[in-house]
């Protein structure tokens, strides 16, 4: 079953063409939490892309109508247009290994008509703790209670298994 999805039209369109157009990229942040049914509240998306400059990331804006951005001394990287304006581009997740590293533990969420890699909850507390700036301390508690649930429906969707886990 699909989850519920938290972008326009536009925005999942925007998403399905750098999945078609097989960009490896990740949603991240508190829009990948919320993917995941945490309680969390942006104004973003934040992406995380393996490689800036790969040709099949900027046919998939020239598809859709986006800008990118170089990034200058005062302004991070930017995509602009197209239905990309909600979006953001991470260059660093505090705390994590390298995009490949992460790329692997990658959820695919299906979204609308696409299923999207999206960091698992996990990884974005982790990376939340290490960056430690006060917004991301303060959503914490949500993030992990909201990850005790996942865990917990994951242990009883799976009764044969046991948790090596004491409590």
């Amino acid at each position: 079953m699909a989850a519920p999805s938290p972008f326009t039209d536009r925005e999942a369109a925007f998403l399905g063409i750098l999945v078609e157009e097989g960009v490896d990229f990740l949603v991240v942040g508190a829009a990948a939490a919320a993917i995941q049914g945490a309680s969390a509240v942006t104004q973003d998306i934040d992406l995380w892309f393996r490689d800036l400059s790969d040709p099949k990331l900027h046919a998939a804006l020239r598809r859709t109508g986006t800008a990118y951005v170089a990034p200058s001394l005062h302004n991070p990287p930017l995509l602009v247009g197209g239905g990309a304006d909600l979006f953001d581009i991470v260059v660093h997740m505090h705390g994590l290994g390298s995009f490949r590293q992460e790329a692997r533990r990658a959820l695919r969420i299906r979204l609308g008509e696409v299923d999207v890699p999206v960091l698992p909850l996990a990884r974005i507390i982790a990376s939340k703790k290490a960056a430690g700036r006060g917004k991301d301390l303060a959503a914490l508690p949500a993030l992990e209670s909201a990850l005790k649930v996942l865990e917990s429906r994951k242990r009883t969707a799976a009764p044969g298994k046991r948790s090596s886990k004491r409590p």
